[in-house]
């Protein structure tokens, strides 16, 4: 008989999560479980309800803001082969940045912390433990003098460095500091950042078992958390479109040492930072 594969998505109500989902539901088997998590328990019943796949899917309530949920789900888990840090908090136009950077670090950023930290160690040999992040998430997008706060950094050094972040938004001297104004790109630096510190603890017992540790970008995506953000959608992605090539790294036999750690978009890795 063949083992039950465990999948988990966060973020997973709609967009890229839920595409996700039911790429992942049509291409496991029969025995193997897709959990879609969100936090709100109404949306996270009738998103799991739409989903008509191959493998079994399961609504799971989950917010990823708050450690010890996480950390219960994985206790619950004990163990889990694909898992996909996919959540997302709001982000507007035209409101100013303090108005919105602690529900959106505490979702981008703790959240993807939190299950980095809870589920890296109950991963399964051959397992793949995804970040969802942006091609923004390179160093090029920070001025040089900030490089050094993630380069090379371990996941302490990245949480101490968003903490002393959105302390600079609140106070107002962000800008003074270096960071941009769009919120969106240190906090997208530092989701990659995180995934770096984590893959460069596990990378030889990782690689020897054919497990993966990385961060994707799915490109530019017809969602509505984007539609604020871009004027021209003529060559954006549909979210089915866009997890095609995610789903195929997941499912993947073979992990590419070269891809291990790194940011990836379409299959191919997004540099960390510009070449000299």
């Amino acid at each position: 008989m063949t083992e039950q594969r465990i999948a988990l998505v966060t973020g997973a109500n709609q967009g890229i999560g839920y595409a996700l989902v039911e790429e992942l539901a049509n291409r496991m088997n029969p025995e193997d479980l897709v959990l879609l998590t969100g936090r709100n328990p109404e949306r996270v019943a009738e998103a799991a309800a739409r989903v008509h796949g191959v493998a079994k899917v399961e609504g799971r309530v989950l917010d990823v803001t708050d450690r010890a949920a996480v950390e219960q789900l994985a206790a619950e888990l004990g163990g889990v082969d694909f898992v996909v840090s996919n959540a997302v908090g709001p982000l507007e136009p035209g409101k100013e940045p303090v108005e919105q950077i602690d529900e959106f670090v505490d979702v981008a950023n703790l959240g993807a912390q939190y299950m980095l930290r809870a589920f890296g160690p109950i991963l399964r040999p051959g397992g793949r433990l995804i970040v969802v992040a942006s091609s923004l998430g390179t160093l090029e997008q920070l001025p040089a003098a900030l490089w050094p706060r993630f380069d090379d950094a371990s996941l302490e050094d990245v949480e101490k460095v968003v903490e002393e972040w959105r302390t600079a938004v609140h106070d107002g001297t962000a800008t003074d500091q270096g960071w941009p104004e769009w919120i969106n790109l240190p906090s997208k630096v530092a989701q990659v950042a995180a995934v770096r510190a984590v893959a460069n603890e596990r990378r030889a017992r990782d690689l020897a078992a054919g497990t993966l540790v990385a961060s994707v970008c799915p490109g530019l995506v017809d969602t509505r958390a984007s539609r604020p953000w871009f004027e021209d959608f003529s060559d954006a992605k549909s979210p089915a479109d866009a997890v095609q090539p995610i789903a195929d790294l997941i499912l993947s036999d073979h992990v590419a040492p070269a891809q291990y750690g790194e940011l990836i978009r379409d299959g191919e890795v997004v540099p960390w930072k510009p070449s000299r």
